[in-house]
């Protein structure tokens, strides 16, 4: 039995507004661009993984979406099996594939994520999806949630995650002292990143005053800290110890851990128990590692506050801290613990299913030293954490991942 999974190949799709592209072409082209990256061929993966959250509302693609969208990359044959998990879909299909590697089950693995966001004639199918990501049966619970914590009642032509998002950055603001100006400096820090992204849905970088003069979406947010919707695919080869004596380790990426979570019933002041302090601890204890052992972070910022929070939930500062932290640079490349060097969300783009695995891609380049202008000098050790969903008073689930310079 194999203990020990390896990134070998990892590939991902420039992220944007694709119109003319669809779940199978972009599928085709990451899967194919992993599989080169690997130096395998097709018949020699044993398994295949796919991550999707859309395609069944906003396509009618209800079943077997992996099966056809691989078939159209040339893979088939082979057990594929469909993972959807929210936005934490691309990771949970990583997890899946390591404990499938782990069991000896195969020795070569695809992860593939891909999503098809961005339709000019269907946007309420659009909203529709996002407001699946809660309870369908007990929306009032979560307008409850927003309210009962200092926010206003969710606006029109928005997504109910920025006014979920927004009331919980409020609260921070009251409880910690945040600032505006510190989700500001997140999102102008995370942008100046993804200049140097070419596979980056946006590529302008920003001062922390232009963020601040953005359009406004909910306050405290400004469009510049909010995520946009994207289309993309993302990809991984993993293998074992067995198959990595042929394939060869000189660009392999250990995969140490991937703790995966679902939320549990706490008061909704009791951060010491959020998924992702607890997913964090428990990715930290399999991989042996602490935070000040992390050199390079890729955090799942839906919003410049969701990376504030993920910061402290990693164990990167104490709560209150971030904000001095971020004058000193710590998390900026060059600082203590960059934080999403590749440009996050928030530069980078969103296309669902894709995330988690894109934020491994990231990882994987830094820890080769392959990531040019962004490059985190020395990195060795590495953290993604990933969250989807919304139940009771946090996120539905959530992974964290370590990953090791082999």
């Amino acid at each position: 039995m194999s203990q020990n999974v390896y990134i070998v190949g990892a590939a991902m799709t420039p992220f944007g507004k694709r119109l003319e592209d669809t779940v199978k072409s972009l599928t085709t082209q990451s899967v194919e661009a992993a599989l080169q990256d690997a130096g395998v061929e097709k018949r020699a993966v044993q398994g295949a993984w796919f991550s999707n959250t859309r395609q069944q509302m906003l396509e009618g693609q209800n079943t077997i979406r992996g099966q056809i969208a691989l078939r159209a990359a040339g893979i088939e044959g082979i057990p594929i099996i469909n993972v959807e998990n929210a936005c934490a879909s691309g990771s949970t299909a990583v997890h899946q594939a390591m404990t499938a590697i782990r069991a000896g089950m195969v020795d070569i693995a695809l992860v593939v994520g891909s999503e098809k966001m961005v339709y000019k004639d269907r946007p309420e199918k659009v909203a529709a999806a996002f407001a699946g990501g809660t309870d369908i049966h007990d929306q009032q619970s979560v307008l409850d949630y927003i309210v009962s914590i200092g926010g206003e009642k969710p606006g029109p032509d928005r997504s109910l995650f920025m006014d979920l998002y927004a009331a919980q950055a409020r609260v921070h603001m009251d409880s910690f002292g945040t600032t505006q100006e510190d989700f500001a400096r997140i999102a102008a820090n995370t942008h100046c990143h993804g200049q140097h992204n070419p596979n980056a849905q946006y590529r302008t970088p920003f001062t922390v005053e232009q963020v601040l003069a953005d359009k406004s979406i909910v306050y405290p947010f400004t469009r510049a800290m909010c995520a946009p919707v994207s289309d993309g695919s993302s990809a991984l080869i993993l293998c074992s110890d067995n198959a990595l004596k042929k394939i060869g380790r000189s660009r392999a990426v250990r995969l140490c851990s991937v703790a995966l979570l679902s939320t549990i019933s706490r008061d909704k002041f009791d951060y010491t128990r959020h998924i992702s302090r607890r997913a964090a601890q428990a990715a930290y204890a399999e991989a042996g590692i602490e935070a000040k052992d992390i050199d390079v972070i890729e955090v799942h910022d839906a919003t410049a506050f969701s990376t504030l929070v993920q910061i402290e939930n990693l164990g990167l500062c104490q709560p209150g801290e971030v904000g001095a932290g971020l004058k000193k640079g710590d998390f900026k490349i060059g600082g203590r613990a960059p934080v999403n060097p590749s440009g996050g969300l928030l530069a980078k783009g969103h296309p669902v299913g894709a995330t988690g695995i894109a934020q491994m891609y990231e990882l994987t380049a830094q820890l080769r030293g392959e990531a040019g202008a962004r490059q985190v000098q020395g990195a060795r050790i590495a953290v993604a954490e990933n969250g989807g969903g919304f139940l009771g008073v946090e996120e539905g689930v959530t992974t964290v991942a370590v990953l090791e310079k082999a």
